[in-house]
């Protein structure tokens, strides 16, 4: 369970990246050494993907404000330059009951995403890229591109937008966007094998507003619109290709030490 937490932390930390020895001296006797949001939120989002109809999840918040390793250094949240993160995704089980339009269609299970992400930031913009492994429903991949805009507009609230694209591997395109022969003979959808490639651009934009030290409110929204092969999807003709998607969540600030 320990090795798991810390695991856990050292992935987290990647997302900030390092500023070297020197900044490891600055800490000492300053304040934590981790500083970690941690919260909950609730999002309105697409019932599958492609579907024209919507449903409210739960969905948990994360965010890291300050990490440090002993003899590497520490990293303040926001700081410029190049930077790693973990990055995760989920996809809900998808039913044939779910609509009309996929009677015939195999369930699709649940599908956890994990991997890794790379970005630069600067005084304004933050860059960044995404790919993640489909584990249980889809053995294919998933990434994302996107740049946002980064604005403190007072010293409690902050915005940042920009625009996404996102793109997924041939495995990935098959499971939630492909119609089997088999398939298409039990229902209305007629048979469709994708290719993989580019499957959404949109626009995304998030907020966060500060209520005391340790709490904050947040706010998320975007827009996507399939491309490509998920754009000629039956699945996704039937639905909607117009993907809007909008959650709020309130983080609480731990703080604590570990080498100390």
């Amino acid at each position: 369970m320990r090795l798991a937490v810390f695991a856990t932390l050292i992935a987290a930390g990647a997302s900030l990246g390092f500023t070297g020895a020197k900044a490891e001296d600055a800490l000492v006797g300053g304040g934590p050494q981790y500083l970690i949001d941690v919260g909950i939120g609730a999002a309105v989002k697409p019932k599958y993907p492609g579907a024209d109809s919507y449903i409210v999840v739960p969905y948990p918040l994360f965010g890291v404000g300050r990490f440090y390793i002993p003899g590497v250094g520490e990293r303040e949240s926001g700081a410029r330059g190049f930077y790693l993160f973990p990055s995760f995704g989920y996809q809900a089980e998808r039913n044939p009951n779910d609509d009309n339009s996929l009677k015939g269609t195999n369930k699709v299970p649940w599908t956890l995403e994990l991997g890794l992400g790379a970005g630069v930031r600067g005084q304004w913009l933050n860059s960044f890229v995404t790919l993640r492994q489909g584990i249980n429903g889809t053995d294919g991949q998933v990434g994302g591109l996107g740049v946002d805009v980064v604005l403190p507009v007072t010293p409690n609230f902050d915005v940042a937008f920009g625009p996404r694209a996102s793109f997924a591997s041939q495995d990935y395109m098959e499971t939630y966007f492909g119609v089997t022969g088999k398939e298409a003979s039990k229902g209305s959808l007629s048979k469709f094998k994708p290719d993989a490639g580019f499957k959404t651009v949109g626009l995304a934009a998030s907020a966060s507003y500060k209520l005391t030290e340790r709490t904050k409110l947040r706010f998320t929204g975007s827009y996507n619109r399939f491309v490509g092969d998920a754009d000629k999807s039956p699945i996704v003709k039937a639905g909607s290709r117009d993907q809007w998607m909008a959650g709020v969540g309130i983080t609480y600030r731990l703080g604590f030490n570990l080498f100390r």
